[in-house]
């Protein structure tokens, strides 16, 4: 894992929590975008190395929408850049991690992304992403 690409973040009101950490971060975000596939609304907010991003869920069968109903609003994941994201998640495996995909898919901000269950991560939800070139 080469670093901390963002922190995910999940929101009820996206419009509430864009303008609130456009105030909190006094910068404006730099990428909104709709992730059909995994039915939610993002937008990133980049500091320094790291990015901050929002997530909506626009379904009522989305992850995020099932997060928000048990948990409330909060840090949703961790995301950490990978150089190859097919080596990453074989080395995990091998580890004895459980990953939420057999493949990576497509997500948001150009990345191919994975996820690591958080049973096996102390509770936390890792998301692995990788530029797609």
């Amino acid at each position: 894992m080469k670093n901390l690409e963002h922190i995910g973040i999940a929101v009820k009101d996206f419009a509430a929590a864009n303008a609130l950490f456009t105030k909190l971060l006094n910068a404006e975000p730099y990428k909104m975008e709709e992730v059909l596939s995994e039915g939610v609304n993002t937008s990133f907010f980049r500091m320094g190395e790291a990015k901050i991003e929002l997530l909506e869920g626009l379904t009522p069968d989305s992850a995020i929408t099932k997060f928000l109903e048990k948990k409330g609003e909060g840090i949703h994941h961790l995301a950490f850049e990978v150089e190859d994201i097919y080596a990453e998640m074989e080395r995990l495996r091998a580890e004895g991690f459980t990953l939420l995909n057999e493949q990576p898919k497509r997500g948001a901000d150009n990345k191919l992304v994975c996820f690591v269950h958080p049973k096996t991560a102390n509770g936390v939800l890792v998301e692995l992403c990788q530029e797609i070139k």
